[in-house]
């Protein structure tokens, strides 16, 4: 399954500025796929939201909300999307019996096929009994106990954002990833800085060994990564090199 593939169901959202804030939510990580089922609050009657509200809020993501569909019961909005997750906090007897977190709900879609569809419910009430259970699964997000309930949006962006690390490169154009250096490029860049530091006569001593081993645990520590390393190498070379450079001209000048 790939981002593409992800469909965001809104069922009876209320506020008109929580439907473009989660438009803006999905563009942010790269979604697309909305589906709003008009109820009650601000589709009441089977009318439309405030379209202007909506695109105030959305800033540059008014082209999810143009594209968004509408339906008029949440079966419908459903229809062509397995598997269905619906996103409450509330358990109980009808309610379902395991529910994922947003990681893992994010893990568990990327083996399966799609269309699937996140569904999130009423501001006020969200997910009903009866709507729960048009869901194969249940996502929840562990807030803290004594104010669990999140603003519609905001727990929309926590599960597009897991969704995003899991199903895309999850990093921005340009930005470079920290990745550290594995254990061989750290011992390489440890022989390359005690060799400059050799040439700069450090090591006329025994001690190499020792200084070894700490740079080896100082590197790994860090979590230095291979251009940083690189210019840590190079650091030292240089040093190296303009003491030979001195070395020699000291020499010329003392011969002369």
């Amino acid at each position: 399954m790939d981002l593409a593939e992800v469909v965001i169901v809104l069922s009876r959202p209320e506020e008109s500025g929580n439907i473009g804030a989660v438009c803006r939510a999905m563009m942010n990580m790269g979604l697309s796929r909305l589906r709003v089922v008009l109820g009650h609050g601000a589709a009441a009657d089977g009318a439309k939201p405030d379209e202007a509200v909506i695109r105030a809020r959305a800033v540059h993501a008014a082209g999810i909300w143009e594209k968004a569909e509408f339906f008029p019961t949440l079966e419908a909005a459903l229809a062509g999307c397995s598997p269905v997750v619906g996103v409450t906090r509330r358990t109980g007897r009808h309610r379902k019996a395991h529910s994922l977190t947003p990681a893992e709900t994010a893990a568990f879609l990327a083996e399966r096929p799609g269309p699937a569809a996140l569904v999130f419910g009423n501001e006020r009430t969200g997910l009903e009994d009866s709507e729960l259970k048009l869901c194969n699964m249940a996502a929840h997000i562990p807030a803290a106990g004594a104010f669990p309930s999140l603003n519609l949006s905001h727990a929309v962006q926590i599960f597009c954002y897991e969704l995003r690390l899991k199903l895309a490169d999850g990093s921005g154009a340009g930005i470079s990833r920290w990745v550290p250096l594995e254990m061989a490029q750290i011992d390489a860049l440890v022989q390359s800085v005690t060799d400059s530091l050799q040439s700069l006569g450090f090591y006329k001593q025994p001690g190499r060994a020792e200084q070894e081993r700490f740079f080896r645990d100082l590197f790994a520590r860090a979590g230095i990564t291979r251009r940083e390393s690189e210019y840590l190498a190079e650091i030292f070379s240089k040093a190296a090199r303009l003491r030979l450079r001195g070395a020699l001209r000291d020499s010329e000048e003392g011969g002369g």
